[in-house]
């Protein structure tokens, strides 16, 4: 089964709006000295998510308000593979620039700031998983990337990192792009509760697929003893 996605023209021009608008106030929060940095990124993202929903709504784009319904549920889930990383792994952390956070180990601004990068990617890709998680791999190495810079969060611990990338998260930030179409493909016409069951599904494989990535890369010993 599967969901072919599309922006038509009509939609295009407010969907990049809201893009560029995100950006334009990421921008703006991330200037900002803490306290209110943090407060501005969390109000910045939560706007993003809330503006998106409403011009898909407002255009009549049934498929991308369902997905961007879907990945507001996927990203509320993902503070948890994050809260896991950062508490109890030890292989990232994130700086307390102000605003609320999770157990004082997670701002809670990251509920909602997954949604961006994997609209994107599944927007982007047409729906199809094996697209989706190429470009979820690109966007979020991009993220990686920027993050520490921009002092959102950054990897921590005994780690194989690359240009500052810790490797292990590339292949699972993939696999969540890969994960995330092929469930939404499922569960698109479904019930809420089963849309919300998929996007906790969705978290919990990431969060596997982090640990795994993380396990074979960093720290199994791959030699063969007699």
């Amino acid at each position: 089964m599967t969901t072919t996605l599309h922006i038509p023209r009509q939609a295009l021009g407010p969907i990049i709006a809201v893009h560029v608008a995100l950006f334009a106030g990421g921008a703006i929060a991330l200037s900002l000295d803490p306290p209110h940095q943090g407060w501005g990124v969390f109000v910045c993202v939560v706007a993003y998510v809330a503006a998106l929903i409403w011009v898909c709504r407002a255009k009549r784009q049934a498929d991308l308000l369902a997905l961007a319904v879907f990945l507001a549920f996927v990203s509320l889930f993902q503070v948890l593979p994050d809260w896991v990383l950062a508490d109890l792994v030890g292989t990232l952390r994130f700086p307390d620039t102000g605003g609320p956070r999770v157990d004082d180990v997670i701002p809670l601004a990251m509920a909602a700031m997954w949604v961006a990068p994997l609209f994107a990617a599944l927007a982007l890709s047409g729906g199809r998983p094996g697209r989706a998680a190429l470009l979820a791999g690109v966007i979020f190495f991009g993220t990686e990337l920027l993050a520490p810079t921009l002092g959102l969060w950054e990897p921590t611990g005994d780690t194989n990192r690359w240009h500052g990338v810790a490797v292990y998260v590339v292949p699972a930030e993939a696999a969540l792009g890969w994960a995330t179409a092929s469930a939404f493909a499922h569960v698109r016409h479904s019930t809420l509760g089963v849309r919300i069951g998929a996007a906790l599904a969705v978290s919990t494989f990431y969060l596997g697929a982090l640990v795994l990535a993380h396990f074979v890369i960093d720290v199994a010993d791959w030699r063969i003893t007699t």
